[in-house]
């Protein structure tokens, strides 16, 4: 045990988070054990969602944090290879979505696919702690080891949970409140929260003890905090009142075919994550297939909805450029962190918690930002607001390299870059993120409501991968990350970045026409029951896993 005097400053933001993680389960157990329905206005379901959405989130990004530094240090992949398997992994968190939100809508109905999604994450979480070979220093023979292949489906047990449980247990939030209940805004807010929270502490508390104490430490705390989230959940049903059941009956049989469908669906991420050409593959020709049948649907339309979904698919196609950027924060900006920067003892998964710890700090600021533009006349377009949210995340690049200065890899960069670099990259996400999910609710006609926000996060995880393609590119021709290479990378993608930016810029005034916003409304054009889905789609949004960080 370390003497208290000699603590480093890691030693201090663990043990914070771990008293404000205390302070955080205290408030949870008083709210746990009232006996009236409501707590603080609200039903006390929502605050059975915040806690076990908190802990889920918790599970998720202390063992994201950790995943690229496991990668390289105990897997012993390259650092190429490690930016592609990161990059393959959080674009799978994004496509399973559709399939576990399809059956929990058709069938299951949501509150039975998160308990079967959490059943799922956990034993993938706590899977995630089996480590195998120790010691051993030739990659070759690592990566030989039988063990590779419980991280890989460890990996994909995570993969499918999230789909799962992450779409569904935001919708359970909405059927907790009619439609026109005043309260559904700040109830997104608090459990908008509780993603954040949960994903600040995790990355805290499951990356100092993955990185100062052992692999199978960390990843096994985030396995016992998908166990909590999920025992929440289940004793919390009482508190949701019947939300989230199946929308008909359900026969046992066919409840445990649905069941099949998603452990099948383990199988089949557990094989795309060890062939990662086919992944790519397969996000072009699903993606130019949606691109055409979105068209086809187009121009069936009228003049006016036509052209919304033309500027939708334009704001869409921004999607891989904004995320293949924001996301090197797990991948390459991570490794150059652990490699490149003046940490002052702090442990390199540490820093994944800043990105959230500003979103609950700015996230009120911008809102009240478009507030106050808005009722002045203001306000920039959504188109407009991309076009920033591009200039930001390139500008954060562009500036990082400035703090870096020389290529010199002795000469270590500053951490106040990776702060800044933090803050224009989430600066930017609150530019786009929430943005651009709202916009998709309100320009989709009603029939394609629900492909068009697939078709949204379809294009997240396009990015995601796309994120994986750069970190690869920062590992030069022999895979493993040099600062001159990477720095290089870095200025090249932000200075285009920035282009794409102006050129957004530019043609923003022409698709806002596109959007015909003096004529929607709630008819047949537009989203019917906008406001059920427009509130939901901004709480994803607030983060990238759902950003839910999501």
């Amino acid at each position: 045990m370390k003497d208290i005097a000699s603590w480093t400053e890691g030693d201090w933001i663990a043990a914070i988070a771990a008293v404000a993680l205390f302070a955080v389960l205290a408030i949870g157990g008083v709210i746990a054990t009232r006996k009236s329905e409501e707590f603080a206005g609200h039903p006390r379901g929502l605050f059975v969602l915040f806690y076990a959405e908190m802990w889920e989130r918790f599970s998720y990004y202390g063992m994201r944090a950790l995943l690229i530094l496991y990668l390289v240090k105990f897997w012993l992949f390259t650092d190429s290879d490690s930016n592609l398997i990161y990059g393959a992994y959080t674009s799978l968190v994004y496509i399973t979505p559709v399939l576990g939100g399809y059956l929990a809508d058709r069938w299951l109905g949501q509150r039975k696919a998160v308990v079967f999604g959490g059943l799922v994450l956990a034993l993938g979480h706590l899977l995630m702690a089996y480590e195998g070979l120790q010691g051993v220093t030739d990659p070759a023979v690592k990566q030989a080891d039988p063990a590779i292949n419980a991280f890989w489906l460890a990996l994909a047990l995570i993969i499918v949970g999230s789909g799962f449980l992450k779409a569904n247990i935001s919708v359970i939030v909405g059927q907790l409140y009619g439609l026109r209940d005043t309260r559904r805004d700040a109830a997104y807010t608090v459990f908008y929260m509780g993603v954040n929270t949960g994903a600040a502490l995790g990355s805290i508390l499951v990356g100092y003890l993955g990185e100062t104490i052992g692999w199978s430490w960390g990843f096994g705390l985030a396995g016992i905090g998908m166990v909590l989230g999920l025992i929440i959940f289940m004793l919390g049903k009482p508190a949701l009142k019947g939300k989230g059941e199946p929308p008909a009956p359900l026969a046992k049989k066919h409840e445990m075919m649905l069941y099949a469908i998603g452990a099948a669906s383990v199988t089949v991420i557990w094989l795309l994550l060890q062939y990662i050409d086919v992944i790519q593959t397969m996000l072009i020709v699903a993606g130019v297939a949606m691109l055409l049948y979105t068209l086809y649907e187009a121009f069936k339309l009228p003049k006016e909805p036509r052209e919304r979904i033309f500027a939708i698919l334009f704001l869409i196609a921004l999607n891989p450029v904004f995320w293949g950027l924001f996301e090197q924060a797990g991948g390459s900006l991570s490794l150059y962190t652990d490699k490149f920067v003046d940490r002052g003892g702090v442990p390199t998964s540490l820093f994944q918690s800043i990105n959230p710890i500003y979103i609950v700090l700015l996230g009120p600021i911008f809102a009240g930002l478009w507030q106050w533009l808005g009722k002045r006349g203001w306000e920039p377009s959504a188109p407009a607001k991309f076009g920033y949210a591009l200039i930001q995340v390139g500008l954060g690049f562009l500036v990082f390299v400035w703090g870096a200065g020389t290529n010199d890899p002795a000469v270590m960069t500053s951490v106040v870059f990776v702060f800044l670099i933090y803050f224009l990259h989430t600066s930017g996400e609150l530019c786009l993120s929430p943005v651009g999910l709202s916009a998709m609710t309100r320009l989709a006609p009603l029939h394609l409501a629900s492909f068009i926000m697939g078709a949204w996060f379809y294009m997240t995880a396009v990015g995601n991968f796309v994120a994986g393609k750069i970190g690869e590119a920062t590992g030069g021709e022999g895979g493993e990350m040099s600062k001159a290479v990477t720095l290089a990378v870095y200025t090249k993608i932000g200075w285009v970045t920035i282009g794409i930016a102006v050129v957004v810029l530019a043609l923003s005034p022409f698709v806002k026409r596109w959007m015909h916003l003096d004529t929607l409304d709630d008819g047949a054009d537009g989203l019917a029951g906008g406001d059920e889905f427009g509130i939901e789609a901004q709480e994803a949004g607030m983060h990238p896993e759902l950003k839910p960080k999501a």
